[in-house]
């Protein structure tokens, strides 16, 4: 029996469900697609050479349904520098901020180093992370931040099909120009970097200026209703990250995982404190420092990342819990438990329908 929620788009990307969903894992990723969804990689943590690794993987993992890769390409920053020379900018009244953090909560050095302290975000880093986009066979290439023509120009060449993440109309006309064939509105419930209008705003206002593009609908969804509600803006998906944090295949520590599953939406706070940009993470002693009198401003990217690398480095490492947090929309208030990626598909997937059955008596 035919699939009922399978619409044009699914179609044409060639899976069964409208639901996209963003991962910081492959495993995550291969998991939504082999559930019938669009598994997307979030790679904008990899060096060039581990994407290539990574990407790999998704595919072994996946090899027989359409799975995609997401990067940030924010635009304005050096075209290329060195870790060295971004640090020696910082300002030292930063440097003793941070020192601050290390020594309140007692953060041991990091032994190894991870993608906050090891690189700086540069055009050249896009490119090389580029180089290993194209270089794979990934069917679907999403833009976070930023939608460089040559870079959207270089996927299609390498046979993806190209998606655009906007958080306003203005920023829509830009990724259309660029040649992005499909978009996400993606609303201020968001997790990550993400704009100042909220997702039932946002969809419709990105729907009438698409010009005929399909458009998936994202921020703060994390149940079918609101899956069914994006298909009523106009929308032809859902595009959920937070939800997949609290799978089994993610493997979250357990600090971490447990603050995710104790936290509502109002647990959420946009800072630049991460990256340098408005950026929704859950809220932690990391985001409340920031906030406290007396502390300063946060840099922009990509220096807030030079200064905060090794804290962030060591936290991850040594698991300091009251500083550990991930980007984070506002959706979490539904992720209540660790599951399996099959199990969020399955529920999703029959919310949705209980949602359109319950619409039906308007439809008479």
């Amino acid at each position: 029996m035919a699939e009922p929620l399978t619409n044009a788009l699914c179609r044409r990307l060639g899976i069964r469900l409208p639901v996209f969903g963003l991962a910081h894992r492959v495993e995550v990723a291969a998991a939504i697609s082999r559930a019938g969804g669009l598994g997307v990689y979030a790679a904008a943590r990899d060096g060039p050479h581990e994407l290539e690794d990574k990407l790999r993987l998704l595919r072994r993992l996946c090899p027989d349904h359409p799975v995609g890769v997401d990067l940030l390409l924010p635009t304005g920053l050096p075209g290329h520098n060195t870790r060295e020379a971004v640090a020696a900018a910082v300002p030292q009244g930063h440097r003793d901020f941070v020192r601050t953090l290390f020594d309140r909560h007692q953060v041991p050095p990091a032994t190894h180093g991870n993608f906050f302290s090891q690189y700086v975000r540069s055009q050249s880093l896009f490119e090389e992370q580029m180089d290993a986009v194209t270089a794979s066979d990934v069917d679907v290439f999403a833009a976070g931040v930023g939608t460089p023509p040559q870079v959207l120009a270089r996927a299609r060449a390498a046979g993806q099909q190209t998606i655009a993440l906007v958080g306003s109309v203005r920023h829509a006309g830009k990724a259309i120009a660029a040649g992005a064939e499909i978009l996400v509105a993606q609303g201020y419930d968001a997790g990550g970097h993400t704009g100042p209008i909220g997702t039932f705003t946002l969809v419709p206002q990105i729907v009438a200026a698409a010009q005929g593009r399909p458009v998936i609908a994202a921020g703060g969804i994390g149940t079918g209703a609101q899956v069914a509600a994006a298909f009523a803006l106009g929308a032809q998906g859902a595009w959920l990250g937070t939800l997949w944090l609290g799978t089994r295949e993610h493997e979250l520590p357990a600090a971490l995982a447990a603050k995710l599953i104790a936290a509502g939406s109002e647990d959420t706070v946009i800072t630049r404190a991460h990256s340098g940009k408005p950026c929704r993470v859950l809220r932690s002693a990391f985001s409340d420092a920031w906030e406290a009198p007396g502390a300063p401003q946060p840099l922009a990217m990509p220096y807030q990342q030079a200064l905060t690398g090794e804290l962030l480095a060591a936290v991850e490492e040594h698991e300091i819990a009251p500083l550990m947090y991930e980007a984070a929309g506002q959706s979490v208030d539904w992720l209540r438990r660790i599951e399996p990626v099959a199990d969020v598909m399955e529920r999703l997937v029959r919310e949705t329908r209980d949602a359109l059955r319950s619409m039906t008596p308007y439809m008479a």
